[in-house]
Order: C-alpha cells, then structure tokens, then sequence
C-alpha cells in the first residue's frame, strides 16, 4: 500500500486527516467536472487545516492519498474499473486501476491508520432483498473497522428502514450529527428516527474515544443531513424516485446495474437537480469530517 508522504507525516505527528473515496470522481459524476470536483474535496479540507488522504488502486497498488497525476486518472481514465473490498486482492494481483468504493475505502483508511472518512452517501439494504438477498458490502465493511464515517445517510433508492435495522445487528454505532432524524441522502429526513444524536465534532470525538476505551472495533456512522433549504424538492425527488423504478422493473433491471440505473435516470429525470444536491452533500459532509477529525486531533495531543 503506497500511502502519500503528507499523509503519512499528517498520520504520524497526529495531525488532522480526512479520507475520501474515489468512486464519486470515477463514477459517480460526469467528465470532466468530476475532475474539478474532486480538487474542490481536497481543497475543502485544505482550507480547514486538514489532510486529505482521496484512496484508490492505481497500477495494482492501492493508494492512500493521490498525487496530482493519480487523481487525474481516476477522473478521466474510462478504464477505471469500482473496486470494494472483495475486489482488492484480484485488483493487485491483475496490475488494475480502480476506484475505490465506501468499503474499499474505509478499509484501506483503516489500514493505514486515518481516523475520519467523509463519503455522499452509505450503501445499503435494497429494496426487495427479502427475495434477492441485495445487500451492499458497505454494512459489513464498517461492522468490523474502526472508522468514524461521514454520511448522509443512504441514498433513498434504498429500504432505509432495513438499513438500519441492519446497521443494528451488526452493532454499528449511528449517531445523528445535530439531529435525532436519520438522512436519505437527497432529503434531509428519511421519516426514521435515531436513538442517538451528538451537538458537534467534539461530540463525535468523543464517541469516538469510548469506542477505543470498550475496544470495539466496528464503525461509527455520524448521520449528517442537507439543511433543508439545499435539499432536493421532496415532490421532485418523490416522483423521479417512483417512475425510475417502475422503469427499472419494467426493463429487468437487475442485481448489480440497479443502482447505477436508478442513481442516473433520477439525474435525467430532475434535470441535472439532483447532481447539484450529490455535491452539495458531498462538500458539507467533507467539512464536517474536517472538524471531526480537527477535534480527535486535539483530543489525542
């Protein structure tokens, strides 16, 4: 694992680091303002005194912060390929590039030592999966890694009630980051509530530490929503969400292609409306990571 060296000087003095994944650049935004939205991530931590450590496989090797010319690549390469966890060892051993996925991600930041990860929004649970057993990695992943991640919630394609009940058995810690209201991404409330919520980044932090004190070594999920007035319009979002998967049913969409299918065709459907909220969620949960890991910075000093 090739970790930049302001990482790992950042990682070794306790400095503050962030991680970020790199599916978002690589697939999850259009060439090539995913390029520059992928700098602006790096330089909302920048501006914030924080480290930020974007993750991916370059030539076989992960990478645990990129250079200037990796990122590029991950932005602008089609040939990128979406690597989680179980994708890694195949990935090393073929020389492949990949961007990394919130598993992956939160694997390979745990790995090298980075305390604080901000993603858009968590996988989960699919809709039907009492059928097809649909169910991301995601979940697993942070039940067995020590991480703090910064999320919106999970994306409303999902059964978000199912999620958590999910994220419950696998003894995940969820928190809500100044609400007791669970995200769905786009919307500032799913209609789920939390049992538990923190005022601030020292609160997290403090979490956080307790976590360490009991020796659990699973995730902390910190729920952090849009204020509602940067939120997709919840009628907008109601009607793209239903006509998308009345069109994935109809077509056969299936297995691993419905989410993409459903994530893009809502894009279609709001007219662009909804990439601009995906960003927007993206750098707030960037900043709040930057003061999550600004404090367990200072709580380790």
């Amino acid at each position: 694992m090739q970790i930049l060296p302001e990482v790992a000087e950042a990682i070794a003095a306790g400095r503050p680091v962030v991680a970020l994944e790199s599916t978002i650049i690589s697939h999850g935004l259009p060439r090539p303002r995913n390029l520059q939205a992928a700098h602006d991530f790096e330089q909302i931590l920048r501006d914030r005194d924080v480290v930020p450590a974007t993750i991916a496989v370059v030539d076989g090797e992960p990478h645990v912060g990129l250079t200037a010319s990796a990122l590029e690549r991950v932005a602008l390469d089609e040939s990128v390929v979406k690597v989680s966890v179980r994708d890694l060892p195949v990935a090393m051993a073929t020389g492949a590039s990949g961007a990394t996925t919130v598993a992956a991600t939160a694997y390979l930041a745990a790995k090298a030592g980075i305390r604080v990860f901000s993603t858009g929004g968590l996988g989960g649970v699919h809709r039907g999966a009492s059928a097809t057993f649909d169910e991301s990695a995601d979940l697993t992943v942070l039940a067995r890694t020590p991480i703090t991640v910064v999320s919106a919630g999970v994306k409303s394609i999902l059964d978000i009630p199912a999620t958590l009940e999910r994220l419950e058995t696998l003894s995940v810690t969820v928190v809500g980051y100044g609400t007791d209201r669970f995200p769905s991404f786009w919307l500032t409330e799913s209609g789920e509530t939390l049992d538990w919520a923190v005022p601030d980044a020292d609160g997290v932090a403090a979490v956080m530490a307790a976590n360490d004190v009991l020796g659990r070594t699973s995730a902390v999920l910190v729920a952090n929503p849009l204020p509602y007035d940067k939120q997709l319009d919840p009628q907008l979002h109601h009607d793209a969400l239903a006509q998308a998967l009345a069109e994935a049913e109809r077509d056969g969409i299936s297995g691993k292609d419905v989410s993409p299918y459903l994530l893009a065709r809502i894009v279609e459907l709001t007219r662009g409306s909804s990439l601009e909220v995906n960003l927007d969620i993206a750098a707030n949960n960037i900043a709040v990571g930057a003061d999550i890991a600004r404090s367990w910075s200072v709580r380790q000093q």
